[in-house]
């Protein structure tokens, strides 16, 4: 078959917006960071809950070998306060607000809904940041948003522009190098995205030969090219298409530009419910589990968080699943459902 012989005609941008609100999606995904006003509490954000790429850089710390279980290596939950927190509720003024990085083109996740008033942000993941704003500043809406690109989600924590990003980010042992997590409060996998009419049927070799999209620096990229140049995908897959921001992918595929898109079964099922020419091919063929992501030295950060998160697991993020995710991933949640928590981190 010839390598693009089914990719057929671009399709018309659909969803939450159409084409300006994809294009204007795009063009906010390319920039660096950009500041947004906190959104309005949902309704969950005060009794409610909610992939992650770092940059992929010469100099990068290497993979603990010792490291199994990532997910696990996080500190036991507590509610007291530390200086990391100290500092927070230390601000002033309009000042005095959680400062979290999170997406805004992602569809029911983080994500401006044009029809809502003053097009707040909406979404699984800025449910949980309003939680954990209530919880640390005793206010759901004293939240600084900051939009994040995909592939500056370790930058922004590093670098001390975020207190933490929310933002369907992946724990990893790689990236437990470079920031610190909370423990897991979503579970998904990586799953293929294509074109109805495609007959690429999954994660297999019927990628040979088909150009696919990935966020740069995202668990996507890092398996896909593994697998092909490990042998356990064909090697003529071609894995070049790397962009800023996954909603890019999407619309990479919408113009025919690339065959199929490879990220998180949870975002790529938001995708495909934004537009019903595509769909998901196969079943998830990893296993993810979503954490809030902080710098290494914020313990009490950190300890706080998984408090929350114990809180919000058993009051919280099934409404949230309801709510937002419901209708993307089906009503049985348990699929989704965090493990129970464990925390094997000690400092």
């Amino acid at each position: 078959m010839n390598a693009h012989e089914d990719r057929g005609r671009p399709a018309a941008l659909r969803g939450w917006g159409g084409v300006g609100a994809m294009a204007a999606g795009c063009a906010l995904a390319l920039a660096a960071v950009f500041l947004l006003p906190s959104a309005r509490s949902t309704g969950t954000g005060a009794d409610g809950q909610g992939t992650g790429a770092g940059r992929v850089a010469a100099g990068r710390q290497a993979q603990d070998a010792s490291c199994t279980d990532p997910e696990k290596q996080t500190l036991g939950p507590s509610g007291a306060d530390g200086p990391t927190i100290d500092a927070i509720k230390a601000r002033k003024g309009d000042k005095r607000k959680l400062i979290v990085g999170v997406d805004q083109n992602s569809y029911r996740w983080g994500y401006r809904n044009p029809n809502a008033e003053n097009a707040e942000l909406e979404g699984f993941d800025i449910d949980l940041a309003h939680r954990i704003a209530e919880d640390i500043l005793g206010d759901p809406n004293a939240v600084q948003f900051k939009a994040i690109p995909t592939n500056k989600r370790i930058d922004a924590v590093r670098d001390g522009d975020v207190d933490m990003v929310v933002r369907t980010m992946t724990i990893t042992c790689d990236r437990l190098s470079e920031v610190a997590f909370s423990a897991p409060y979503f579970k998904t996998g990586q799953q293929v995205l294509a074109q109805k009419s495609s007959s690429i049927t999954g994660y297999d070799d019927s990628l040979a030969r088909r150009r696919i999209c990935t966020a740069a620096g995202s668990t996507a990229y890092i398996k896909l090219k593994a697998d092909t140049e490990g042998g356990r995908l064909p090697s003529s897959v071609d894995t070049s298409v790397t962009v800023p921001n996954q909603l890019d992918c999407l619309v990479r595929l919408q113009l025919g530009d690339v065959d199929a898109v490879i990220t998180d079964g949870a975002l790529a099922a938001s995708q495909a419910a934004q537009d019903p020419t595509v769909e998901l091919k196969g079943a998830p063929f990893t296993t993810e589990y979503y954490g809030v992501a902080m710098k290494h030295d914020a313990d009490d950060l950190v300890r706080r968080v998984n408090q929350i998160l114990r809180d919000y697991r058993a009051d919280g993020w099934q409404k949230a699943y309801e709510e937002w995710l419901s209708a993307t991933l089906g009503t049985d949640s348990a699929p989704s459902k965090p493990p129970v928590p464990e925390y094997l981190r000690t400092s």
